[in-house]
């Protein structure tokens, strides 16, 4: 995240770090439900990302780090799809203005050093 970010400072590679993240987080998921499954916790239902994520939302409500990280999953999934303005490439106040559920979101450095983290965070958790 530093070294790119410190040189190119472009959106391009804000976006390719949020969908490596969000590769990096569908990884955890499955772990999430083995965990899930051990703890005779788990449900069973399809296969599809959705589902599984729906159901990991109710498994762990009660653990703050988790959950936000599954919400955090969700916007990093939609990124593609999403309206996007570039603000400032090039610069160091570099900013990608996504639409999100009717709301804009400002993803700077700032906001990025925010999500690695409670990425950071989870991943212990995990451990």
């Amino acid at each position: 995240m530093y070294v790119s970010l410190k040189y190119t400072k472009t959106c391009d590679v804000i976006i390719n770090l949020l969908l490596r993240w969000k590769h990096m987080i569908e990884l955890a998921l499955d772990k999430l439900v083995e965990r899930a499954k051990k703890e005779k916790k788990w449900k069973p239902v399809a296969d599809a990302p959705r589902a599984k994520l729906v159901q990991l939302k109710k498994v762990y409500a009660k653990d703050e780090v988790i959950s936000e990280t599954l919400g955090l999953y969700e916007l990093f999934r939609d990124i593609d799809g999403l309206d996007k303005v570039r603000e400032h490439e090039f610069r160091k106040g570099v900013n990608l203005k996504v639409t999100y559920k009717g709301e804009v979101i400002d993803i700077d450095l700032e906001r990025l050093k925010g999500y690695a983290d409670l990425l950071e965070t989870f991943i212990s958790r995990l451990k």
